[in-house]
């Protein structure tokens, strides 16, 4: 039984030093490691282009319920049923272009926001030597607050602002 313990034993002590010795060398590159934390709502909300293109979104929204109020009026003033029902298969196919161009106008803006603050945060997290980045909801404790600097980064002249 001793020669079993000792042949188990033996090696099983030998793995067990040299993970240790393993750990103790992987350490150090883990104590090195930098997070860092953006509050994108935050940076979206204090972002120039982004108050920009959303105004601009709810400018067109607005065309398009000013549209839908002129065509009901010029509805109600239509007497014949063919003329109405004809003026009703007009006004949808108007209305579902516009809504089209809307709603793809509005992704665009949508994406090229999304877009500008992931490479302000490149640029920023880059600059600041920070090795990952991560929304602010995933933090409970510890981490960089990026959002500031991300801020200004993208207010600033060095990011490129998409028109």
């Amino acid at each position: 039984m001793k020669i079993f313990k000792t042949f188990i034993f033996a090696p099983l002590m030998s793995l067990i030093i040299a993970a240790g010795t393993v750990f103790c060398s992987i350490q150090p590159a883990f104590a090195e490691f930098t997070v860092g934390y953006v509050n994108y709502k935050q940076v979206e909300s204090n972002y120039e282009y982004a108050k920009n293109a959303y105004k601009e979104i709810d400018a067109k929204y607005l065309e398009i319920q000013q549209f839908l109020m002129d065509k009901e009026k010029q509805y109600k003033n239509i007497e014949s049923p063919i003329n109405k029902k004809n003026f009703e298969e007009d006004v949808q196919k108007d209305f579902k272009a516009k809504n089209d161009a809307f709603t793809k106008f509005k992704m665009k803006k949508a994406q090229e926001i999304e877009t500008n603050i992931l490479n302000a945060t490149k640029a920023v997290a880059a600059e600041k030597h920070i090795d990952l980045v991560v929304d602010y909801s995933v933090i409970y404790t510890g981490g960089i607050d990026l959002s500031e600097d991300v801020i200004l980064y993208l207010n600033s002249n060095k990011s490129l602002k998409k028109k």
